[in-house]
C-alpha cells in the first residue's frame, strides 16, 4: 500500500514521520445479489461440491471408484489401476492443468477463481449459513458493532458449530481419497490411525479458518494466482470491467433527471458494485488483482439500470479493446483467436491426445528383471551354465492373469522349471527363475537375452524385458 494522508502520522519539530506500509484489515459485509451471474456461481457450487462429496462412496468391482491407496501404493481411477511406476501420467496431467489454466485464463479470465476455486465456493456456502443465521448485510453489521449478549452469543455458536461440522466433513471426505472411505466409517472415532486423525483436522481446520474467517485475504495475500494472473491478461482477455466512459462522472441523483443535460454519467454513486463484491473491492477504479471475476458487481448494477430506465451494462463482461474501441459482441468474439491462444490450444490438444493414446495402448502388465547377485553364474551338474534371476511382475488388471515365460536371445536357452506365473487381480508377484545354456551358447561375460511374458488368452497383454547373461 502507498503511503497516503491516512497513514502518515504528523511530526513535531523533533519527530520524523512514520510511514505504515500495511493496510489495516477490515472485515469485508457483503450483501446477498441475485442475478445471472450469481446463478451460475451456485450452479458450480453445487457441481463441484456433489462431485466432491459423493466420489468416494462409488463403488467399482467391488472397491472404491476412485482412491489414492497410499499403503497399496495404487491409484484407482474406475477402471484404471495406476501403480507408482506410472508416475509419468501424473507429469501429464500436471501439465495438462496448466496449459488449460492459461488458455481459460487468456480467453477469460479469472472464470475458476470466481466460480470452481474451493476457496470461493466454501466462502460461499460459509456466508451462506451466516446470512440465513445472522441477518442481511445490515442485521449482520448492528449485531457484530453491538454488546454481547446471550442472542448474539447463541447466533454465533451456531454458525460456528454449523462451519466445524462443514469444516470436518470436508476434511474426512478429503482423507476418504487417501484411506478407503469404508475402512475411515469403521475406525470411527478411536481407532483411526494418527496419521488419518492429523490430516483430517488439519483439512478441517484450514477450511474452517480460510473459508469463515481469512476469505478475501487468501485471494488477496495468499493465492499465486492472483500474483501472476497478469501476466496471462491481455487487451483481449475477457474480464470484469466498467465503463468509465459511460460512468462517469458518477453522481447521487433523483430518478428521472436528464444526466446527458446535466453532465452526468450514468452511475447514479449508489454503491451497490461494492458492497456486493466477496473482496471488498471497488470494481470502477479499473481492473485490480483482487478482482475474482465474479459477477456479482453487474448482477447488483443491472437492476439499477433498470430502475432508471437505461441501458444495463455500465459493469459487464468484456475486454479493454472492447471497451476503449466501443467493440460489437461479434468483433470481441472474433479477437478472440489470436496468436497465443491458437498456440495453447495447439499445446493442450497436442498433450491431451497424446495422454489418451498413452493410456489407451498402455499395456496392463510390467515387470521388473533383477539378476541375484549373490550368484552371478554357476555350473550345473550336466555342464550347463545357470543364471538366477528376481522377476517382480505388476498385474495391473482387476483380474487374476496366468503368465507364461519364456527367454530368448542364446543358442539353446531355457527356463528350468515351472513356465507359468499365477498373479492376483492388481498384485505384484515376485518369482525366482533359473536361466540355463550350453556351456559353448555363448561369448564370456555378459551376453543379452530377453524375456517373454505372456498373459494366456491375451495376446496383447505381453512384456519383452532385456536382461544380460553371465558366461564365466
Amino acid at each position: 500500500m502507498e503511503p497516503t494522508q491516512d497513514n502518515i502520522q504528523p511530526k513535531s519539530a523533533d519527530q520524523a514521520a512514520v510511514v505504515s506500509f500495511y493496510e489495516k484489515h477490515k472485515k469485508v459485509y457483503i450483501r446477498d445479489v441475485k442475478g445471472w451471474w450469481n446463478t451460475w456461481r451456485w450452479v458450480l457450487v453445487w457441481v463441484t461440491q456433489i462431485l466432491f462429496y459423493a466420489t468416494p462412496w462409488l463403488v467399482w468391482n467391488d472397491r472404491q471408484a476412485v482412491l489414492l491407496h497410499l499403503v497399496e501404493r495404487k491409484f484407482y481411477l474406475f477402471g484404471l489401476v495406476l501403480w507408482p511406476q506410472d508416475v509419468f501420467y501424473l507429469a501429464l496431467l500436471l501439465i495438462v492443468s496448466a496449459y488449460a489454466l492459461f488458455l481459460f485464463t487468456a480467453i477469460a479470465g479469472r472464470l475458476f477463481c470466481g466460480y470452481a476455486c474451493p476457496q470461493t465456493v466454501y466462502t460461499e456456502i460459509f456466508m451462506w449459513v451466516e446470512n440465513r443465521i445472522e441477518g442481511d448485510r445490515a442485521a449482520r453489521l448492528k449485531l457484530d458493532n453491538g454488546p454481547m449478549t446471550a442472542r448474539k452469543f447463541g447466533l454465533k455458536a451456531m454458525k460456528h458449530a454449523i462451519w466445524l461440522l462443514i469444516s470436518l466433513w470436508t476434511g474426512f471426505t478429503l482423507v476418504a481419497y487417501f484411506t478407503p472411505v469404508n475402512e475411515l466409517l469403521a475406525a470411527l472415532p478411536f481407532e483411526l490411525s494418527g496419521w488419518e486423525l492429523f490430516w483430517t483436522f488439519f483439512y478441517s481446520g484450514f477450511c474452517y479458518m480460510q473459508a469463515g474467517f481469512l476469505r478475501e485475504q487468501v485471494c488477496k495475500y495468499m493465492c499465486p494466482y492472483a500474483r501472476f494472473q497478469g501476466v496471462m491478461f491481455d487487451p483481449d482477455t475477457l474480464i470484469i470491467t466498467y465503463d468509465p466512459e459511460r460512468g462517469e462522472p458518477r453522481s447521487v441523483r433523483k430518478k428521472g433527471v436528464d444526466a446527458k443535460a446535466a453532465g452526468l454519467g450514468d452511475c447514479i454513486d449508489c454503491g451497490l458494485c461494492v458492497v456486493v463484491c466477496p473482496t471488498g473491492i471497488d470494481i470502477r477504479k479499473g481492473q485490480q488483482y483482487e478482482c475474482i471475476g465474479c459477477g456479482a458487481c453487474i448482477d447488483a448494477c443491472d437492476p439499477v439500470m433498470d430502475k432508471i430506465g437505461l441501458p444495463r451494462g455500465l459493469i459487464r463482461y468484456t475486454t479493454e479493446n472492447a471497451l476503449t474501441q466501443h467493440f460489437s459482441s461479434s468483433d470481441v468474439l472474433g479477437h478472440i483467436l489470436r496468436p497465443r491462444i491458437i498456440l495453447y490450444t495447439a499445446i493442450l490438444t497436442a498433450i491431451t491426445i497424446a495422454a489418451i493414446w498413452s493410456l489407451a495402448v498402455r499395456v496392463p502388465l510390467k515387470v521388473d528383471v533383477i539378476r541375484d547377485r549373490s550368484t552371478l553364474a554357476r555350473e550345473a551338474d550336466d555342464g550347463h551354465i545357470e543364471n538366477v534371476y528376481n522377476l517382480k511382475i505388476m498385474n495391473t488388471t482387476e483380474e487374476p492373469k496366468r503368465y507364461a515365460l519364456s527367454v530368448e536371445g542364446m543358442e539353446g536357452i531355457e527356463v528350468v522349471g515351472e513356465h507359468i506365473v499365477e498373479v492376483g487381480s492388481a498384485q505384484n508377484h515376485e518369482v525366482t527363475v533359473v536361466v540355463r545354456v550350453p556351456p559353448e551358447a555363448g561369448k564370456k561375460g555378459a551376453n543379452t537375452i530377453y524375456f517373454d511374458i505372456k498373459a494366456q488368452n491375451h495376446d496383447k497383454i505381453a512384456v519383452h524385458e532385456k536382461a544380460s547373461f553371465l558366461m564365466p
